[in-house]
């Protein structure tokens, strides 16, 4: 575990998803980011979810599996923040195909998001954009929504 990404506040999950350790978050810091990112993405908060993943990819080097996940989930968000608010599908399509490349060979169940079913939807996405219309990203096979504290977690990134 890396020092930078310790938190011992982040509770744990509600199953063991690669990340877990058994008994403390490999990088909590990264999980912490995973929750509310998927939270804010969950809600529509296209921006502010990016914000979430991007601000922890910076905390891993090029080559690590962190990296290319925390990588391929700012994408996602890209993306969908590309197709809902500029109605720019060949955007969408452009990162959702780079989100792919990054989130080639990451575990399933990574730090509690089903990144199966995240390539799949950006997948099927590519050939027809109204796949992610309704879309939530699963997390803990749960589909949670944004609370104040997930607005107010990405607010504090820029402060």
């Amino acid at each position: 575990m890396d020092e930078h990404t310790r938190d011992e506040s982040v509770p744990p999950p509600s199953g063991s998803p690669t990340g877990w350790t058994g008994s403390a978050w490999e990088h909590a810091t990264l999980r912490r980011a995973v929750v509310h990112g998927v939270r804010l993405f969950n809600s529509g908060a296209y921006h502010e979810s990016h914000d979430c993943f991007e601000a922890e990819w910076f905390n891993y080097g090029r080559g690590t599996t962190e990296s290319a996940f925390a990588h391929g989930m700012v994408q996602v968000a890209a993306g969908a923040y590309k197709h809902f608010d500029f109605e720019n599908d060949a955007g969408m399509v452009s990162l959702f195909e780079t989100a792919l490349q990054y989130l080639h060979g990451i575990p399933r169940d990574y730090y509690g998001v089903d990144v199966l079913e995240v390539r799949t939807t950006l997948t099927n996405a590519l050939a027809d954009p109204a796949t992610i219309e309704a879309w939530q990203i699963p997390l803990d096979d749960t589909r949670p929504v944004a609370a104040q504290a997930d607005y107010q977690y990405a607010s504090n990134l820029d402060a």
